[in-house]
């Protein structure tokens, strides 16, 4: 990891202290080994690679390893087009998990056996109780809960029922297998839990072997003890699971990992829940789950986020105990950082207003060099051509501006980046509509390189492209997700999607480019000067056909001038 990445010598957070600390004291030999356990039932988002880059970036920074897992316990949601999604994921941010992937489904015999060593131990047994009874039976915060009837079956008979439920003899619903621990503890999660159910689904790697699946508190910290993880890294919902977790290990006296929880990602204007980013896709209120507005890294992957970026992020926002919500000014300004350092300049007019030099014939044109990056002459540069007939932004001309506006208007210069001081001396509007579809200038050949030689002022300067060589582009301009900070401001009763923002996402057709540009590359950020960063769209680009994303505006919003 680099040193602008969190590598210097900046105090550790609590998780790695806690890290250190066990090192230190030899525990697990001095041995660090981490996971990244995801559910393989959709797509990651930015708050997985907060998880990602803590449990990759901590088992580097110690020498130790770090397995990728997926929790596969839940055939009717899981599917092996999530699990390709996951690697590539995690891949792309530029981390590599040590040996082959792991599966939760790889324990299944393993964990059945687990089970049937709890039950000839006295501390499990198969229970009848269906969903909602086990939820009247469990109790509230302020009342302990009831025992099932069926807790005091004896071994025997739960031993019977268990393997009859492996067996495929009941249906759905009929049984689970729940731990018993204490149904008057103040620990929801401890009033026993269930361990298995009867499901008779497919599973997406071990077909139809089984029909009784591992609940996740049950799979989750037996696959750690099994794999050797010392740290067991969760976020903080997971708290009240730990004292489950280590029961769990205690009473099949097995290796015991430490559970250590820290504070989930949270972001503002954005959904970071799967179940809701699946009805999102599922509903069409997106293009999938690789649509640039999505959280996805998918998403921030297509829309032109950098896995640096997204690492520097993560690194900047810490690692806490304490829930919060980060602005998404944060993640843009990590991008904003990572590509003013590395995007090379282009100039792109996205709602182009045609401007005729008059004084310039239309057989007569100069190429002009222009630098790909003002500050990293290492970067090259490349050619652009001033001609008769350019265009410019619409919004960079206003037939009645006011004394601020230091743009071009009738009678007033500008400069033209790379070029020359041009003068606008008429005005061209559609006869039907009144809209002004041309302007008509001189420019003045002694401002070359917008150099004013008689030393008069000329304040404003705008990006343009030749007419003549001008390539045509779509470009898509995204917003926020969502038009609120937080869905917790949704009342009950509402629908979140009411506050899906109608203006996340504006197509602009028949922008032009800089010729340059007809070359880009999937993955190549540019600066399109004055507009912001943008890239290649991946899924919608071809030979044919240009799509920019606007990956991230400028800073500088207010005046383009």
């Amino acid at each position: 990891m680099s040193e602008d990445e969190g590598a210097s010598s900046a105090p550790l957070d609590f998780i790695r202290q806690r890290v250190a600390d066990d090192v230190a004291a030899g525990k697990h030999g001095g041995r660090v080994q981490t996971r990244f356990p995801p559910e393989p039932n959709g797509y990651l988002h930015i708050g997985h690679a907060k998880s990602i880059c803590l449990n990759f970036g901590i088992a580097a920074e110690f020498g130790g390893r770090c397995n990728l897992r997926f929790d596969d316990t839940n055939p009717l949601a899981e599917d092996t087009e999530y699990v390709e999604s996951i690697k590539e994921d995690v891949r792309w941010l530029g981390f590599q998990w040590d040996g082959p992937e792991y599966y939760a489904s790889d324990y299944f015999t393993a964990l059945y056996e687990m089970a049937e060593r709890l039950i000839l131990a006295g501390k499990a047994y198969v229970c009848s109780l269906n969903v909602d009874q086990v939820r009247q039976y469990r109790g509230s915060w302020n009342s302990p809960g009831q025992d099932s009837p069926d807790r005091g079956r004896s071994i025997e008979e739960n031993l019977d029922l268990f393997r009859r439920m492996k067996a495929g003899e009941f249906p759905d619903g009929m049984y689970t297998l729940r731990a018993k621990i204490d149904m008057a503890s103040p620990n929801m999660n401890l009033r026993d839990p269930a361990l298995y159910r009867i499901r008779h689904a497919h599973h997406h790697r071990t077909g139809d072997q089984w029909c009784i699946y591992p609940n996740y508190d049950f799979a989750h910290g037996q696959s750690d003890s099994l794999e050797g993880i010392t740290h067991s890294i969760c976020t903080l919902e997971f708290e009240d699971h730990r004292p489950l977790y280590e029961w769990f290990l205690e009473a099949l006296e097995i290796h015991q990992p430490q559970q250590i929880e820290f504070a989930r990602l949270n972001l503002t204007n954005t959904v970071m829940s799967k179940r809701r980013l699946l009805e999102l896709v599922k509903t069409g209120r997106v293009s999938g789950w690789d649509d640039p507005r999505m959280p996805t890294i998918c998403g921030l992957r297509r829309r032109g986020y950098s896995p640096q970026a997204i690492r520097q992020f993560c690194t900047s926002i810490g690692v806490t105990k304490f829930n919060s919500t980060t602005p998404m000014a944060r993640l843009e300004e990590a991008l904003r950082h990572d590509l003013n350092e590395s995007a090379p300049r282009a100039m792109a007019v996205l709602e182009p207003l045609k401007v005729v030099i008059e004084n310039l014939p239309a057989e007569v044109s100069e190429t002009r060099s222009a630098a790909n990056h003002p500050a990293k002459p290492e970067m090259g540069t490349r050619e652009i051509v001033f001609g008769r007939e350019i265009y410019i932004e619409r919004a960079d001309f206003m037939e009645e501006a006011p004394k601020s506006f230091f743009r071009l208007k009738p009678g007033g210069e500008v400069r033209l980046r790379f070029a020359y001081v041009i003068k606008c001396h008429e005005v061209v509007k559609d006869p039907q509509t009144g809209e002004i579809i041309e302007l008509r200038c001189t420019y003045d050949p002694e401002t070359s390189g917008g150099k004013t030689p008689d030393g008069r002022k000329v304040k404003g300067t705008i990006h343009w492209v030749s007419a003549a060589t001008a390539v045509d582009a779509e470009v898509r301009l995204y917003e926020n997700l969502l038009l609120v900070e937080s869905l917790a401001e949704v009342a009950e009763g509402e629908d979140w999607k009411d506050q899906l923002n109608p203006g996340s996402l504006r197509v602009l057709q028949g922008c032009k480019v800089e010729p340059s540009l007809a070359g880009a590359a999937v993955g190549q950020n540019y600066q399109f000067e004055r507009n912001g960063y943008f890239c290649l769209d991946a899924r919608d680009s071809g030979a044919e056909r240009l799509v920019f994303n606007r990956s991230v505006s400028l800073r500088e919003a207010s005046d383009k001038g």
